[in-house]
């Protein structure tokens, strides 16, 4: 081997070696936890504007954006029930960048959507538990000429059909509560999907579904307004905000009992670290008075969890639910 050749091998080799430090697994960060954020991050929000995630990202976004030093972007894909943001964010960089706000639909849609584009255990690291709450039946004051909940029951039995109720979309956890409701008490209501809370709390507010079932957090305000009458809660006991308004149980269906819930998540892998710091940032905001006011007056119960008793949570929540589905045969789109 000539010099002059062994003094290219040499450099070439020389070259790779300075090269290889710069590799980064697929789907792995190439910053350290340490120098992270150096960029704005995503906060999706898998419903239309108007709804309770989006309320949740919009609340969440600006004390992030100051406490992290990088502005945080909330952006709404909508439709499939969540799961199109949702899966956005699924397949999105493991890098810290982009986040989920999801909604309690996310454990249900692993059983209710066929060939769902992720995996909704392994795609999606959780973050936390932000918050519990109840769903509240509502009649508009006008549209509809039941006061209580034990008159609509009275009414559905009666009658083939009824009620005719609005959730935010097929598949929902109110879709599947009243189904499994109707099962307990012996009605089959009339379903009306909507595209999401926004719309569906537009069209209750405008008297255009007599009945709706959706999150206190989305329909308190209309309560309040008046236009609104809440006909009962759907947890096991009655709600903070609403504390005249009687369970489901109560008003004739024992032992019934469903709970809308919100989290945060972010693409599988993404580095523990960073979603220690994103808890953290998460929870810190969360102790802040006039944040807890503002969300626990619309009826989210506060719960802050560490990440892995978030997961429990969802695995829990899969469980009981695709049950239901499996039982009554509910399909996206019924």
């Amino acid at each position: 081997m000539t010099p002059d050749l062994r003094r290219r091998i040499a450099a070439f080799v020389l070259a790779l070696s300075a090269a290889a430090p710069l590799a980064v697994p697929s789907g792995a960060s190439a910053q350290s936890a340490d120098a992270w954020p150096s960029r704005p991050i995503r906060l999706v929000s898998p419903f239309p504007p108007g709804g309770t995630t989006d309320l949740l990202a919009r609340v969440f976004a600006p004390p992030l954006s100051q406490a992290l030093g990088q502005q945080v972007i909330v952006e709404n894909r909508a439709g499939g029930s969540g799961s199109i943001g949702t899966g956005f964010v699924a397949k999105s960089p493991s890098d810290g960048y982009t986040f989920v706000v999801v909604f309690d639909t996310h454990a249900v849609n692993p059983s209710l959507i066929p060939n769902l584009p992720f995996d909704t255990r392994n795609d999606l690291a959780p973050v936390m538990l932000v918050a519990t709450g109840a769903m509240v039946i509502i009649g508009h004051s006008t549209a509809q000429p039941h006061r209580t909940f034990a008159d609509v029951l009275a009414a559905a039995k009666a009658n083939k059909g009824q009620p005719q109720y609005g959730t935010i979309g097929s598949g929902s956890l109110a879709h599947l509560a009243m189904t499994q409701m109707g099962v307990q008490a012996g009605f089959a209501g009339t379903h009306v999907p909507y595209k999401g809370g926004g719309p569906l709390a537009q069209d209750a507010y405008a008297g255009h579904v007599p009945i709706a079932i959706g999150s206190v957090a989305l329909l308190s305000p209309h309560i309040r307004s008046g236009a609104l009458i809440p006909l009962a809660v759907t947890t096991a006991a009655r709600d903070p905000v609403l504390p005249n308004v009687p369970t489901v149980a109560e008003s004739g269906v024992p032992g019934f009992e469903a709970t809308a819930w919100w989290g945060v998540l972010a693409p599988a892998r993404t580095p523990p670290e960073i979603v220690a710091r994103m808890n953290a940032e998460l929870a810190k905001l969360l102790r802040d008075p006039q944040i807890r006011e503002r969300l626990s007056s619309q009826g989210m119960n506060i719960v802050a969890s560490q990440p892995d008793a978030f997961a429990k949570f969802i695995d829990e929540q899969a469980a009981k639910w695709a049950k239901v589905v499996k039982d009554h045969g509910i399909r996206a789109g019924d």
